[in-house]
């Protein structure tokens, strides 16, 4: 017994510094030391290795002197670093866009879209196809879509008879498919000349109109396809300078590598004063569908004030390794 409190005392120790360790350089935002942004992620999992440490350590400790309130006062503030970016994607939150209950809506002024990364490495169409006819959402965007993928996702073009397609190999490629009218559609390169990004008015019935921006900026990692290494991540900032000047309501969705509650991301819902559908909700971890443990949210909308959300769900998985995330908008004013 005496053995076993022993080593959970080391373990306690080692485990709560590193996690105390991990706390601190998460909070370094500085694009020369671009692989800290690794530790941004997984916040939820650092949190709970942070209570457990908490728990084992009081649990095992036998001598209450200076080093050990220290290092609890450590492991006590870090948990509250980590709870104070984590708690906003809780129930526990207000909802920054609200939810207005399914009766209250008119039909004509709602929609529902559907964003999903197919991962070109993975072949399990029919699976994605179905998920798209059980949800059966007004708007689908799909991304990582390379030629293989457009062809075989063709079926879609019964029911989607408005589409913007943008194919490409380097897992960059988009495709946006509409049962509303798109007009002024427009492919822009924000920052790298082979990663689009998609821009479109949504008629949603009569003079109803909104503007979407599919997005899918790159990750700050290396990689044989576009990067961000040491350099600002501008995309979404640039998306957001124009929804600054916008005169119609505004979506923003896609994959954006990079989680909630990054820095990137507080900033782009700031300046673009879009409001994070997840905020109040949960945190609908859409990466990594491959692993029960390490998942994060990757995949978001934004929306702008007039909207109010219906219904907001996780999908199925399919093969790849995003989980789809489909909700359903209100336009209210």
């Amino acid at each position: 017994m005496e053995t076993a409190k022993k080593l959970g005392f080391y373990f306690s120790l080692v485990s709560g510094t590193l996690m105390i360790l991990i706390t601190l350089l998460s909070l370094i935002y500085d694009v020369r030391f671009w692989y800290l942004k690794a530790l941004d992620f997984p916040r939820v999992q650092v949190l709970v290795g942070l209570l457990l440490s908490l728990i084992l350590f009081v649990a095992v400790n036998n001598r209450w002197k200076l080093p050990a309130y220290l290092f609890m006062a450590g492991l006590i503030s870090s948990i509250a670093l980590q709870t104070h970016f984590v708690f906003p994607y809780t129930r526990l939150a207000s909802e920054v866009v609200e939810t207005l209950p399914p009766a209250s809506a008119e039909s004509s002024q709602t929609f529902s879209l559907l964003v999903a990364n197919v991962w070109m490495k993975n072949k399990q169409v029919a699976d994605f196809l179905k998920i798209v006819y059980d949800a059966d959402p007004d708007i689908v965007l799909v991304m990582v879509t390379n030629s293989w993928w457009i062809e075989r996702l063709s079926p879609l073009h019964k029911i989607y008879p408005h589409k913007v397609v943008y194919p490409l190999d380097n897992t960059y490629g988009m495709a946006l498919y509409s049962k509303l009218p798109l007009h002024n559609s427009q492919v822009k390169f924000l920052k790298h000349e082979q990663v689009p990004s998609i821009h479109t008015e949504v008629n949603i019935s009569g003079k109803a109109s909104f503007v979407l921006h599919a997005m899918h900026p790159v990750p700050p990692k290396p990689s044989k396809h576009p990067d961000n290494i040491g350099e600002e991540e501008v995309e979404l900032l640039k998306v957001g300078v124009m929804v600054k000047q916008r005169q119609l309501p505004t979506v923003v969705a896609g994959d954006f590598n990079d989680v909630a509650w990054s820095n990137t991301s507080r900033l782009f819902g700031t300046d673009s004063k879009l409001g994070d559908i997840r905020i109040g909700r949960g945190l609908y971890n859409s990466f990594d569908a491959t692993s029960y443990i390490m998942r994060w949210p990757l995949d978001h909308i934004y929306v702008s004030d007039e909207f109010k959300v219906l219904n907001l769900q996780k999908l199925p998985k399919f093969g790849s390794d995003h989980f789809p995330i489909y909700v359903e908008l209100a336009l209210t004013e």
